[in-house]
């Protein structure tokens, strides 16, 4: 497998904040993971792992990372296209398994996705009710593997898209753990190229998969190297907003709408409330 050099994976050409880790880190960073999705597994008396595999590089990096874990036989993946689906990322997503040479089945959703529709015409109206059915869908076919098989579900969810609320409620976040889940976009895909994964699929654009043509940078307004690092300084880091804005050389707007996705979806970081 071809391997990227780290040092070339951003975003953008002049990311507001530079997040790559260091060789010795991002060593660090594989070994911790791939013991973590080891010990998840055994932790749970179960004989593997499934992964949903969409094409895009937060699941492929799980991939790589679980098949370093638990070996070939001991991932299930499974492909999930629809008509929202570009043909071609699934096209990568079985090119991922085949090369990593683990089990996977390619299930068409559609048809389950429809009778959601048929049966609730109203609510099909609505774009982002319906690109939810189609993730709450993925999460499905997951667990229904999973639990014929005893195994585990692996998240592919990274921080920027937990901080900012970036992922379906009880869909795509439907998951016994996130084994990339504290590393932000940029460092998924520095690790990604540090494990080998091939530099198309580093670097391929970002989608949730919830309707044609849909991106994350379009729906949230902001590319992630611009999340990243409003995240690590402002939000993590605790810095304020002026000096934020004066630190990264952003846009004040830019900082308000990463707080606001923040704020609001600090209900999706939470368990379901109860009264006291």
């Amino acid at each position: 497998m071809s391997q990227t050099s780290p040092e070339t994976v951003l975003l953008s050409e002049d990311p507001p904040l530079d997040l790559r880790l260091s060789e010795d880190e991002l060593e660090t960073t594989r070994e911790r993971i791939v013991s973590f999705i080891a010990e998840t597994v055994e932790g749970a008396g179960a004989e593997g792992a499934v992964l949903g595999l969409s094409g895009g590089i937060d699941s492929t990096l799980t991939a790589y990372l679980a098949v370093e874990a638990l070996g070939p036989e001991g991932l299930h993946g499974i492909t999930m296209p629809s008509e929202v689906n570009d043909p071609d990322v699934m096209s990568d997503a079985e090119r991922v398994a085949e090369a990593l040479g683990i089990e996977y089945d390619v299930v068409e959703i559609q048809p389950i996705a429809d009778a959601f529709f048929e049966a609730l015409p109203e609510a099909a109206e609505n774009r982002m009710a319906k690109g939810n059915v189609f993730v709450r869908t993925r999460a499905v076919c997951n667990y229904f593997v999973a639990n014929a098989e005893n195994r585990v579900v692996l998240g592919t969810g990274n921080r920027a898209e937990a901080m900012t609320g970036y992922f379906t409620k009880y869909g795509d976040q439907a998951v016994d753990c996130n084994p990339i889940g504290n590393l932000y976009k940029m460092q998924v895909r520095q690790l990604a190229a540090h494990v080998g994964v091939p530099h198309d699929l580093v670097m391929q654009e970002p989608t949730a998969g919830m309707w044609t043509g849909q991106t994350d940078a379009e729906e949230m307004g902001l590319d992630y190297d611009t999340v990243d690092a409003i995240l690590a300084v402002h939000v993590d880091g605790g810095l304020s907003r002026s000096a934020t804005v004066r630190e990264l050389d952003v846009p004040e707007a830019a900082v308000d709408r990463v707080v606001e996705l923040y704020e609001r979806s600090a209900h999706k970081r939470a368990m379901p409330p109860a009264p006291e």
